[in-house]
């Protein structure tokens, strides 16, 4: 197109500032009415298809998925069953103090992928350059001061790759909660070091995490989320027909399907009954109960087990997995040999970035849906508050301009500063929006989480629910948006052409030369 022409330089102060300013405004309004027609909804949809890699749904001939909070998508019910449960094994197997049943669960705590220091007892979340959100770092109930965060990292707020979490999320001294389980286990992890804390109880650090976790494992070990579950599906299953009516889609247009999970047949069988019907298991090609992920994908020792209709192991050697039948345990490996579902044409769905996908991409080169419930509600709050933003910016800027037609120069500066002082708090007004505590577990002030990255490095696709694959066609191709890197688009002042102008400290940088 036609060269730009080179911006006036601003004026010193008074009226013709206030001119220019009004000016620059007009030319950015235009601009975003060019790339944004009128006709076109601002708005996200929270039932849409997120796409960090090309995927045509044409190519994909084979769909897997895992079963909690994939196929099955729980109640927020079920987080206060399992942390009371999990409180009451602290203290009547664990011994600890009676003051702790006094904790309730609190659902506005905690957010998804946030980060553990064991030995600091300090919750955090960490962007994806490793650093500590300042704000978001909690030693039990209680936000822990900025200063005291930077001098527990020897003066930074930045986390050394050696400390962090690994490939599974476990790092030597750092643990990563990267599914929807984990939100009861931050809570009571919480509230514990709350009440040691609150009560100047001396503790070692490292006991009561393992002690955190292991009750809650034994939650699910016992077997009693199942039974809650069991007894009352209607009120902890969710969205039940539309897991049938995509199960049953894909299988109409010729789709093969498997399902690896870690949970019981019986529990399973049961879930599936009451979402799909008693012939659920004709939709799949191949079912596999208590795979023991994530080292189903790594570990070449566990032989497959054929299960009878009553759930009981049979001992006879796996040399073919057939349709209509139950198998326990095995490994990805004879998984692969026995079915020749290989590479891109298998895509996998799961809610847990580790344990359901980052092997399976990298390693076997399976494409990956992510499962984010989470993504619903960070999308609603995302279009309420760009239209509040939007405004914010309109009407501040409006004022601002409005003021500076009286005020001199320096004045205007000050009304300037004032006003960036406004937006900071506007900032953590949005991250409230999101959670009190720790904001949008997508999102800091300015970087991605930690949490968005691995999204971004192991799902090919990610959405709210298994359904949102109703509004698509099976013949699909995803693109990931092209959003311009850091230095395609110039819009920021300081970026700008210096041809075009000034560079400010130009003349301060003369005597180099």
């Amino acid at each position: 197109g036609a060269p730009r022409s080179a911006p006036a330089q601003a004026p010193a102060g008074g009226a013709d500032l206030s001119a220019h300013l009004w000016a620059r405004y007009q030319d950015m309004r235009r601009l975003v009415h060019d790339l944004l027609p009128p006709e076109v909804c601002s708005l996200l949809n929270p039932a849409a298809i997120y796409a960090n890699n090309e995927i045509s749904l044409r190519d994909v001939e084979v769909y897997g998925f895992d079963y909690d909070y994939t196929l099955a998508q729980y109640a927020d019910a079920l987080h206060p069953e399992i942390f009371s449960a999990a409180r009451d094994i602290l203290i009547e197997h664990y011994k600890y103090p009676e003051g702790i049943r006094k904790y309730d669960y609190n659902p506005s705590f905690a957010i998804r992928g946030l980060h553990y220091d064991i030995q600091k007892s300090l919750l955090m979340k960490i962007d994806a350059f490793h650093y500590v959100q300042l704000g978001t770092a909690y030693r039990g109930l209680q936000p822990v001061p900025d200063e005291e965060v930077i001098a527990l990292y020897g003066g930074t707020q930045h986390i050394p790759l050696y400390q962090m979490s690994g490939f599974y999320g476990k790092g030597p001294s750092i643990k990563q909660f990267m599914d929807i389980f984990s939100l009861p286990e931050m809570a009571l992890l919480s509230c514990v070091v709350d009440y040691f804390l609150g009560h100047s109880l001396e503790f070692d650090q490292a006991h009561l995490y393992k002690d955190v976790t292991d009750a809650i494992r034994d939650v699910h070990v016992k077997g009693l989320m199942y039974q809650w579950i069991e007894q009352d599906m209607e009120k902890y299953i969710l969205r039940g027909d539309e897991t049938f009516a995509v199960l049953s889609r894909l299988v109409a247009h010729g789709k093969q399907l498997f399902l690896i999970t870690n949970s019981p047949f019986s529990f399973v069988d049961k879930g599936m009954r009451h979402m799909v019907g008693p012939d659920w298991r004709q939709l799949f090609d191949v079912v596999i109960v208590q795979a023991d992920k994530p080292s189903f994908f790594t570990d070449r020792r566990k032989p497959f087990r054929k299960l009878d209709e009553k759930g009981s192991l049979q001992w006879d050697r796996i040399t073919r997995l057939e349709k209509g039948k139950i198998y326990r345990q095995g490994n990805l490996f004879d998984f692969l040999r026995l079915t020749e579902w290989r590479g891109p044409r298998v895509l996998y769905f799961g809610d847990h970035l580790y344990s359901d996908l980052a092997d399976l991409m990298l390693r076997h080169g399976w494409r990956t849906g992510a499962i984010i419930p989470e993504l619903e509600r960070e999308i609603r709050i995302i279009n309420t508050e760009q239209y509040m933003h939007s405004l914010t910016w309109q009407q501040a800027l409006t004022g601002l301009l409005e003021r500076m037609q009286t005020y001199q120069d320096a004045e205007s500066r000050q009304v300037l500063a004032a006003w960036m002082k406004e937006r900071q708090e506007l900032r953590c007004i949005t991250k409230a929006l999101f959670n009190a505590q720790f904001g949008s577990i997508f999102r800091t002030f300015h970087n991605p989480t930690y949490f968005s990255r691995r999204l971004v490095r192991f799902s090919d696709l990610y959405m709210a629910s298994l359904s949102c694959l109703l509004n698509y066609r099976v013949d699909f191709t995803f693109y990931p948006r092209r959003t311009p890197l850091q230095h395609e688009a110039p819009l920021w002042m300081d970026q700008l052409c210096t041809g075009c102008m000034k560079t400010p400290f130009l003349g301060d940088m003369a005597h180099i030369r």
